[in-house]
């Protein structure tokens, strides 16, 4: 493990015997085992996204973290229900798209599985006994949080909300991420908003979602406030005066994706990776075009293209299962017109460094923005 400057403890970082505070985020489909593992042995905690991971990939890629580094890691999982869409869903859906599809020399096709199977994944995880075991999309029951703290996993659940911070508390989990409008990637709203920001029976709706965009540095302290457990602060946090804010606010640790995705070790395209390094701090949206599910990303013509139908599409996985084969073939012709390019409001300020010195760099920063100022 790379040795720090020694930095106040924070209980929940010194629980997981973490160096520093920094999370990085698991970022589904562009996070790899060696990010993982190079952010663990700098001090931080990697993370393995594993929304869209099948359970023997997460057995593949647990293992290769761990032939990598000896130091703790996370995987995270979207808390889902298998869809059953209706005919005329379907239909509508795929004539939307067909134009897209033909643009790609595809034909369109109900694909052979919406998503994975969560109670599979679940397994999956537990036997996989990672450090963290962290979720967004949905919440688990406290059964399952206990099964996890059974194998040894310290459980974080996602909230984009006071209510939904509140709602994993109740269900026994260690710690919440609270997720501000900034971040890059997915919403991990799930419970409807009722009056006075408290939660509502049922899942999430378009409106809630709407309700939900709040920002980090209005999110963090709340949710410090109003629960009892540690708070991980994520969004738009891309250097160490962020850490710092974050931290300050009451935060016990800074959850950084876009940071991380822009590393050699991450997995993305060469299409996407200069996408993020063009892009301007104006340049991201929320949409719901590529997925069905709001989620942030770097603006290009497919999200253009399709905006007109935003609120019509089928919701996640459905959607996101139909663009699959566009994502895949505009990536493969080095099209980012044609990705889903994921990215924080901060991504103007990322830098292309190896994991690794990124995690050095941030801590550096860090140090220099709580040192006391010089006479």
């Amino acid at each position: 493990m790379t040795q720090h400057r020694s930095f106040p403890p924070f209980p929940f970082t010194h629980r997981l015997g973490l160096a520093l505070p920094i999370f990085q985020g698991p970022m589904t489909g562009a996070d790899t085992p060696a990010l993982a593992a190079a952010v663990s042995s700098a001090g931080g905690l990697g993370q393995l996204g594993c929304g869209m991971r099948s359970p023997a990939a997460m057995r593949e890629a647990a293992a290769e973290v761990r032939r990598l580094t000896d130091q703790p890691f996370g995987m995270n999982l979207f808390v889902l229900e298998t869809p059953r869409p209706d005919d005329a869903t379907l239909r509508a859906a795929l004539e939307r798209l067909a134009p897209l599809y033909a643009e790609y020399g595809l034909e369109p096709a109900v694909p052979a599985q919406w998503c994975e199977d969560f109670a599979a994944q679940f397994e999956a995880l537990v036997e996989a006994r990672p450090a963290v075991a962290s979720f967004t999309f949905g919440i688990l029951d406290a059964a399952q949080v206990e099964r996890l703290h059974a194998a040894g996993c310290v459980v974080v659940g996602t909230a984009t909300t006071v209510a939904e911070a509140r709602a994993w508390a109740a269900v026994g989990a260690d710690a919440v991420c609270a997720s501000g409008v900034e971040a890059g990637g997915h919403r991990g709203t799930f419970l409807q908003v009722g009056r006075a920001g408290s939660a509502a029976p049922g899942g999430p709706s378009l409106a809630d979602f709407a309700a939900s965009q709040v920002g980090t540095l209005a999110l963090v302290p709340q949710c410090v406030d109003a629960v009892r457990i540690p708070v991980i602060a994520a969004g738009g946090i891309m250097n160490g005066r962020g850490i710092a804010a974050a931290l300050a606010l009451g935060a016990q640790g800074v959850q950084m994706g876009t940071a991380f995705l822009v590393c050699p070790e991450s997995g993305i395209g060469s299409a996407y990776r200069a996408a993020l390094a063009r892009a301007g701090d104006t340049d991201t949206r929320l949409t719901r075009v590529f997925s069905g599910r709001p989620a942030r990303g770097i603006v290009n013509a497919t999200m253009d293209r399709l905006a007109a139908c935003e609120a019509s599409v089928p919701a996640y996985p459905v959607q996101n299962a139909l663009m699959g084969p566009l994502r895949r073939a505009a990536a493969a012709q080095g099209r980012a017109d044609g990705v889903a390019l994921w990215a924080g409001q901060g991504v103007a300020a990322a830098r292309p460094l190896p994991a690794a010195e990124l995690v050095g760099l941030l801590a550096q920063e860090w140090a220099q923005a709580v040192a006391p100022p010089a006479h």
